[in-house]
């Protein structure tokens, strides 16, 4: 069975819930047949209000998936949205990753990740990213990075917080900029499933920008980093 499909229909069983979250936040373990995989359950009901975010950040979770996607940049892992044993939320595969590294310790020592990391930094802006800390990039066994925690995306209001800024200035590469030409012109269904449609406009608007200038932006105030930082 495809990770998609497993991650709908399988059964669910907590394992416990994930050290230092805000939210609630479970690990679980997917069973549907012999095919078994472990992932991470966000649920409605374990969300804390936040003042400059409407209820249901597991939808912007789904979304965020559905974007990178959308754009050629597999950069979030497969994300489904379902019941649970808490009620409605996302259900995330979970990324065995090496915990002790993150995007400030990986980016000084190893520049054969910084396209990757490209990557990221471009899914960000079009997604409106409001907290891409540096422990949100996780690096598996086989050297891929993974962008995890995409809740707080999507606002409709430009409010970019992130740690990648390395690239300002940079011609943003021919293939990213066919990819997200493509995303201007035909965006997705899903993310109008999960999003508001002024969230979906402002995407594509924040697309359009990119491509317009055709270089990764800076940020001359220096303070549009998340906090923490890691």
């Amino acid at each position: 069975m495809e990770v998609i499909p497993l991650l709908v229909e399988g059964e669910i069983e907590i394992l416990g819930r994930m050290p230092y979250s805000s939210n609630g936040t479970f690990l679980v373990e997917i069973r549907c047949d012999d095919q078994t995989t472990k992932a991470i359950y966000k649920p409605l009901r374990g969300e804390r209000p936040l003042w400059d975010f409407p209820p249901g950040l597991f939808r912007r979770e789904i979304a965020a998936y559905c974007l990178s996607e959308s754009l050629d940049l597999p950069i979030v892992p497969p994300t489904v949205g379902r019941d649970g044993p808490y009620g409605p939320g996302s259900v995330q595969l979970f990324i065995e990753a090496r915990f002790e590294e993150h995007y400030f310790t990986l980016f000084e020592t190893h520049a054969d990740l910084h396209d990757q990391f490209r990557a990221i930094a471009l899914f960000d802006i079009v997604a409106n990213n409001t907290d891409r800390k540096s422990g949100h990039c996780l690096i598996d066994s086989d050297d891929k990075v993974w962008a995890i925690d995409n809740g707080l995306c999507f606002s409709a209001d430009f409010k970019l917080r992130t740690v990648i800024w390395e690239f300002s200035g940079e011609p943003i590469a021919e293939t990213h900029l066919e990819a997200i030409s493509r995303f201007v012109d035909s965006p997705p269904a899903c993310l109008s499933d999960w999003l508001d449609d002024d969230e979906v406009e402002a995407s594509i608007d924040r697309a359009r920008i990119l491509l317009a200038g055709g270089v990764f932006p800076s940020d001359p105030s220096g303070q549009r980093y998340p906090w923490p930082m890691v």
